[in-house]
């Protein structure tokens, strides 16, 4: 049956992303952006010129579509000669070498944008293809056989994932024609002879009894795992058990589902940070592959891990298919993976079961009842609410964070004692506070001081209240209650990231500048891919501890984050402004407070002062005499 509203056509699909992006991202930031950006010009000029259309690009990632799968092959050809061509002019550690996988397959068209399994299938070939090379699957080489003076080499049928049946995959060899693998040698005439007949019977039995053995005893159940390589690691291994959760993928067919994936994603991690004996990556972090066609020794090295999970979600009616595989990357195999059919109203039930299966995997010991804990709530719909609401507060703007409210407060009314909801009807409250977006900040930090208060109440040993109420006694200028709050929560969940970068941001006010950079660096580790306002509180605290070089050097990587749309491009510029005034280079200072100035016209040492959170006056007056001497006026 068609699909209503929806209009299906048959397109070559052409997936790129940059093979192993976030090392060149975590060794030099702007560069990386600059080839990035003079890169995906190439890409996007020569799509054009191949009659192609792009259809998307986030971070390192481009999707585009052809009519023709020849124009789609000839375009990454000259794709990947022309990226090969300008990589010699670099270093050979900043060389960005691209993957890219074509499909020609079935997609369902809305607005512009595809969707189905003839994107999905383009993606994973991607994932397969060398860097600088390129995978195409047999719909496409079909098409292309004898049309291109290209080699080609048979992979083999490739299972991959969320991908019911095998996939036909060749790697374009990008020079003139050599073979094309896996074609059967002519069958040679021999003489029919009875010995010969014989022994060949002979042969045929011994294969056949090999083929059985293999099959069902010595064939591996589970694909093969290219190992990680602890050379290569991002970050050293930690001494602990450590685990990247991948977000589960929705199988359901229907984006409004992806709620259900990504809450389940969630609270796996979320159970797992409570255990001191693992080290957990961070939520933010791991979803930033959640689309992507990433591999396990990838994902592994970027992010510093041992072990990682992955899985699907498929909801039909009121029953559920989940699979979940744990992978040990660096030994390149898995350790266990399974499938589970239930109804939805044993889906915390699952998680459980799951996260049970992981540390024992892990041979996680755990001696103190860690996981003998109650539901905060048993209403799916109530979850559900509060999972959709999350990700617009993770926007940042006013508009996502009124959307929000309005769902978490839909939550509360189907369940008004869920702590989590609570706690983020209360973080809504504090951002609209900080930001200028409420009409009363006072009364919005009250509202949130009073649903901080609940929720610790109803659940004392549930970290993410401690963190609220940590939030608001810094916003009320009680340092030493804030800290304590600050501890608790990390007391309580070890490997919460964002508990670390909240006790950093109350130590930095309190004046504890030292043991700030330990949380925040902590913090970051945990998050990889860390969000922004981690480095402006790094960037601080580094400038309060007289680092001025290395403030400097977080306060650009600041900047340029914000360029990208990530943050408020003024504070970068007003913290190298200040740093660069003490080291006595007033012309880059002064440079630096009229770009914040061009950015912010309205910002003045007043606005400053009335942002002041720190214990001492005399710390607030270190940002406000460099300021002032290289340019920022006193009011506006």
């Amino acid at each position: 049956m068609a699909d209503e509203g929806f209009k299906r056509k048959l397109t070559a699909i052409l997936s790129a992303d940059v093979e192993g992006y976030s090392r060149l991202m975590g060794d030099d930031e702007e560069a990386t952006v600059r080839t990035l950006t003079a890169y995906r010009e190439v890409l996007t000029t020569l799509i054009k010129q191949h009659n192609g259309k792009v259809i998307d690009s986030p971070g390192d990632n481009l999707l585009a579509e052809f009519v023709s799968v020849v124009d789609a092959v000839q375009c990454a050809v000259a794709v990947q000669k022309e990226i090969n061509a300008r990589n010699t002019e670099l270093p050979e550690n900043r060389r960005m070498q691209f993957r890219i996988g074509i499909n020609l397959g079935d997609v369902i068209q809305e607005e512009d944008r595809i969707y189905g399994d003839g994107v999905n299938i383009a993606a994973r070939l991607e994932a397969l293809a060398d860097p600088g090379g390129i995978c195409i699957s047999k719909t496409a080489f079909d098409q292309i056989e004898t049309k291109l003076p290209l080699g080609y080499e048979f992979l083999g049928e490739q299972t991959v994932k969320n991908i019911s049946k095998p996939v036909g995959a060749y790697r374009v060899l990008m020079e003139p024609r050599v073979t094309v693998a896996a074609v059967s040698e002519e069958k040679k005439a021999w003489p029919v002879r009875r010995k010969a007949l014989l022994a060949g019977g002979i042969v045929v039995v011994v294969l056949a009894i090999a083929a059985v053995i293999w099959n069902f005893y010595l064939r591996p159940t589970t694909p093969v795992v290219e190992p990680a390589s602890l050379e290569r690691m991002a970050f050293p291994l930690p001494e602990k058990p450590s685990i990247a959760v991948l977000p589960f993928d929705n199988l359901s067919g229907d984006p409004e589902q992806d709620y259900l994936a990504d809450g389940f994603t969630e609270n796996i991690i979320t159970a797992l940070s409570k255990i001191p004996e693992i080290f957990v990556i961070a939520r933010k972090s791991t979803f930033t592959y959640k689309g992507k066609p990433v591999k396990i020794r990838q994902v592994s090295e970027e992010l510093g891990v041992r072990y990682v999970l992955e899985g699907s979600v498929q909801k039909a009616d009121d029953r559920l298919r989940i699979t979940a595989q744990l992978i040990d990357a660096l030994e390149g195999h898995h350790l266990w993976a399974e499938r589970y059919d239930r109804e939805l109203r044993d889906l915390f039930a699952l998680q459980d079961e799951i996260t049970m299966k992981i540390l024992t995997a892990l041979e996680v010991k755990l001696t103190r009842g860690e996981m003998a804990r109650e539901y905060e709530t048993e209403n799916l719909e109530a979850w559900g609410y509060l999972v959709r609401a999350f990700s617009l507060w993770e926007r940042i703007t006013k508009e996502d964070n009124a959307k929000a409210r309005e769902l978490v407060e839909q939550a509360l009314k189907l369940d008004p004692d869920y702590t989590s909801a609570l706690v983020m009807l209360g973080r809504t409250h504090t951002i609209a506070a900080r930001m200028g977006w409420s009409e009363s900040p006072a009364e919005s930090v009250k509202q949130a001081l009073e649903l901080a208060q609940k929720a610790v109440a109803l659940r004392e040993t549930e970290s993410s209240g401690h963190r609220l109420l940590a939030v608001v006694y810094n916003h009320q200028r009680q340092h030493d209650m804030a800290i304590a709050e600050g501890e608790r929560a990390i007391a309580l969940g070890p490997n919460d990231g964002e508990a670390h970068g909240l006790l950093a941001y109350t130590l930095l006010y309190a004046g504890r500048f030292e043991d700030a950079i330990v949380h925040i660096e902590k913090a970051m580790r945990l998050h990889p891919h860390y969000p922004v306002w981690h480095l402006m509180v790094l960037a601080d605290c580094y400038f309060m501890a007289g680092r001025y070089d290395e403030s400097i050097a977080a306060n650009k990587q600041l900047l340029e984050r914000a360029r990208r749309g990530e943050f408020r491009i003024y504070i970068g510029h007003l913290g190298l402004a200040v740093n660069y005034m003490l080291l006595g280079r007033e012309e880059e200072a002064r440079f630096h407070a009229a770009e914040a100035l061009r950015a912010n016209p309205s910002y003045s040492l007043e606005t400053l002062q009335s942002r002041n959170l720190y214990k001492d006056p005399a710390h607030a007056e270190r940002w406000l005499d460099p300021l002032r001497k290289a340019g920022i006026p006193e009011k506006q």
